[in-house]
């Protein structure tokens, strides 16, 4: 933690600590800085010289002895009742590693659920269209209700999570989960359909936005963008078991049941999992709960590395400035400073142009609509099934590399894959333009690579979908910015996907490959990326506000001074 380290909270009223009251009662103002304006290194602190420094001016170990006091007296005071409302079974571990990655396991695993419903409508609708008898539109309508549905549970996120806690709004997520399975599996006609594909959407909206804030907030910097890729990942896996269970049920009498209620499994497993997950630490601080934030910290981070008792205090004094401007603003005032203030006005810019590029590229038209473009290019109806497991499979692949090394080599440099996955958009629709009569096993042998290309691409890029947005609002508009994020997220997801059929006929399926999906990627892209796009590897959230306080123009200047150097991430 090297990034911002010289400002350290002390109170007016108390010498070294304040740790040992409520944060209601705290009043802050900033009493040390480093006279040599240098940032503090704990962890290339040679010769103890950083750690001397800041002990003649702060005293860490009275702060976290009372912070241990704050701890110790909330759980005495924790009644029968606060534990059951807690909605946990609280687990703990020496190797604090272990905590995180349990947690950052379990919270991703709801990108199974999301992928599963994403692509069973592509296998489920061969049989589903027959037996209930559903017209184009209908059919349509079916497959691209959920993203539209998607808008409504992600508005629901905000206050869900800020009244509830970001784990338990993802417990109510499965609810709905298993509620919608359940009137799909069941449905006897197509407006059941769409009332179970409704409950379905509520709950991947909810979860959508709500895991990666979880994350985000819960994990240190160095594996941030690991886990909340994870998410990705799973929503990738989710896809091919969803193509897999298509390919299982497809010759069952009525298999299509099977298939839309097969998240019941997995909605319980996610359910279970989060019964033993903590709640968000940064939730806690910024609901005014200390004591309970600091437990909850030194169940996921190593309490006597000065480094995380330093994030710590960092977070407390980022809460306190968020009270602090919203004490005097009505609640009313305080809705708009996503819009208002520029450090969120920059972070929600940001975030809604990398969740436009990697939504309007075409992804989710391509993953719903996978087995009829299969059988468009010679396969028949099983064998369009089956192979639009290829594509699943290797969006699962990329977004391996996006776990491994995403915080090793950056944001930035990751976000050039985007150059890869234009190159598969180009072989896929000239796929498209090899006659099948006359060239069959070259139409099928392009448009496979271009898929295949394309897909493990994009897998590594969409990971920035969620990360980005999850890291980069300020604590007190996390909640709402990531609703917002969420909602262009889902409404484009829609448009892309209820609109392809029109735009393919409009355009050709090479046009609206190449010049309308391509041209998004290569023309608006890159650019932007180049120039507008900050690097948040290895920052805290806290030292990320400082990122996002700057000028846009202050960040282009940055971005263009690497560039000339011959770097992308720094």
């Amino acid at each position: 933690m090297s990034n911002n380290k010289d400002v350290f909270l002390e109170t007016e009223k108390y010498s070294s600590s304040a740790s040992h009251i409520e944060m209601e009662h705290i009043s802050t103002k900033d009493v040390y800085e480093d006279p040599t304006q240098a940032k503090f290194d704990l962890e290339n602190d040679i010769g103890n010289k950083t750690s001397d420094l800041l002990n003649k001016s702060f005293n860490m170990q009275e702060e976290v002895a009372a912070l241990d006091q704050l701890g110790s007296s909330y759980k005495k005071k924790q009644s029968f009742w606060g534990k059951l409302k807690s909605v946990e079974f609280e687990v703990d571990f020496e190797n604090k590693n272990r905590m995180v990655i349990m947690l950052g396991a379990f919270a991703a695993f709801a990108g199974i659920l999301s992928g599963i419903d994403q692509s069973i409508i592509s296998g489920a609708s061969i049989g589903m269209n027959k037996m209930l008898h559903l017209t184009k539109h209908q059919a349509s309508l079916v497959s691209s209700l959920m993203p539209w549905v998607l808008v409504g549970g992600s508005i629901l996120l905000t206050p869900l999570s800020e009244t509830f806690g970001r784990k338990k709004a993802l417990v109510m997520s499965c609810i709905f989960y298993t509620v919608g399975a359940i009137v799909c599996a069941a449905a006897g006609n197509h407006h059941e359909m769409y009332a179970g594909r409704f409950l379905i959407g509520v709950g991947v909206g909810i979860e959508g936005g709500g895991i990666g804030v979880y994350i985000a907030e819960s994990v240190p910097s160095s594996v941030r963008g690991s886990l909340v890729s994870l998410y990705q990942f799973n929503i990738a896996l989710g896809e091919l078991f969803g193509y897999i269970v298509g390919v299982i049920f497809f010759d069952v009498k009525g298999g299509w049941r099977y298939m839309v209620g097969s998240s019941l499994v997995f909605s319980t497993i996610l359910l279970i999992g989060l019964l033993f997950l903590p709640e968000s630490p940064r939730w806690l601080m910024h609901k005014g709960r200390v004591g309970e934030s600091w437990n909850v910290w030194k169940r996921l981070r190593d309490v006597t590395d000065d480094n995380n008792t330093v994030e710590f205090l960092e977070l407390r004094q980022a809460a306190e400035k968020d009270r602090d401007l919203r004490a005097n603003e009505s609640r009313f005032q305080s809705l708009f400073d996503l819009f208002l203030v520029p450090r969120n006005r920059r972070a929600l810019i940001f975030s809604s142009t990398m969740i436009g590029l990697g939504q309007l590229t075409g992804i989710n038209a391509i993953m719903y609509y996978m087995s009829t473009l299969m059988q468009q290019i010679g396969f028949d109806d099983k064998q369009s099934v089956a192979m639009s497991m290829v594509g699943g499979a290797a969006l699962l692949l990329g977004t391996i590399p996006a776990i491994l090394w995403m915080d090793r080599f950056g944001r930035r440099t990751w976000a050039m894959t985007i150059v890869i996955f234009a190159v598969g958009l180009v072989l896929v629709g000239v796929g498209y333009r090899i006659n099948i009569n006359t060239n069959l096993a070259a139409a099928e042998g392009v448009y496979l690579t271009g898929l295949i290309l394309y897909n493990i691409a994009f897998g590594s890029y969409a990971a920035l979908t969620w990360v980005l947005p999850s890291e980069s609002f300020s604590l007190g508009t996390r909640s709402i910015g990531m609703t917002v994020a969420s909602v262009l997220l889902y409404t484009f997801a829609f448009t892309v996907t209820y609109n392809f059929e029109k735009m393919q006929d409009a355009m050709t399926y090479t046009g609206l490959t190449l010049g309308f999906y391509g041209g998004i990627a290569l023309v608006i892209g890159i650019p932007y990326q180049l120039l507008c796009m900050p690097e948040t590897k290895n920052r805290t959230l806290e030292e990320i506000d400082d990122i996002f306080a700057q000028p846009t123009r202050e960040i282009i200047k940055t971005n263009i001074a690497y560039l000339k150097k011959g770097k992308l991430s720094y």
